[in-house]
């Protein structure tokens, strides 16, 4: 078995218990506020603007002989940056104002995820940042474009309210696939493991923000 299939079965329980998360369910039921759906691009942006950051955390902590691993990751910063100003942009579309969320702090649950990311790429092991990016973007693909929809004929936003979304939907398959590519190059055990154990507590943590996100429960922002 490929190491990616090793790593979608070893972590099967924990994307079950991150889609149970009571907003993902009843998002995708059509059962979404406006507030809610603000409060969920409040934490992405306040995740998301570390994605480059951290990329450049790992190419920097590489060994050697990963450095076809780190032209990939060189790869994926120049695919990565700017993104959370579409999250910003989608905000302003949906009539909050931005330079609130930019201003504001994230939740407990969106710096704790944040935190672990840097400390395993400074104090473990580097690789394991692809925990993150395989919970993240595997999420997004599973659930972003139905959600999005969904979101939008509920609270009868214009598209441009969804420009995150969209990105990271079905249009994003190739960008998985190329993960996907490059977790099947790995062959080192210990490696590994360390990305289907960070992958685990990635499941937990980001599906912690989201059940932060109780429906009903949305944040209130200054429009």
């Amino acid at each position: 078995m490929k190491f990616f299939e090793t790593l979608k079965k070893e972590t099967a329980q924990e994307r079950i218990d991150l889609f149970a998360a009571p907003i993902i369910v009843e998002a995708l039921r059509g059962n979404t506020t406006l507030n809610e759906y603000v409060a969920f691009l409040t934490q992405a942006y306040h995740h998301v603007k570390h994605t480059v950051p951290l990329l450049m955390a790992v190419g920097s902590r590489l060994p050697d002989e990963y450095e076809w691993l780190r032209e990939a990751v060189a790869e994926y910063i120049t695919e990565e940056i700017g993104h959370q100003e579409w999250i910003l942009n989608d905000i302003a579309a949906c009539g909050f104002d931005k330079e609130v969320v930019c201003a504001g702090l994230p939740s407990q649950a969106t710096e704790l995820m944040v935190s672990y990311a840097y400390d395993t790429i400074a104090r473990v092991n580097p690789m394991g940042f692809f925990g993150m990016v395989f919970v993240l973007e595997g999420t997004s693909i599973a659930l972003a474009d139905n959600a999005a929809n969904t979101i939008r004929e509920t609270l009868s936003l214009p598209q441009k309210a969804f420009s995150y979304l969209y990105s990271h939907g079905s249009l994003d398959i190739e960008h998985v696939k190329f993960f996907e590519d490059l977790m099947n190059l790995l062959d080192d055990q210990r490696d590994q493991a360390q990305i289907i154990h960070s992958a685990r507590v990635f499941y937990k943590l980001y599906g912690d923000i989201f059940r932060s996100l109780s429906p009903g429960q949305g944040i209130e922002l200054a429009a």
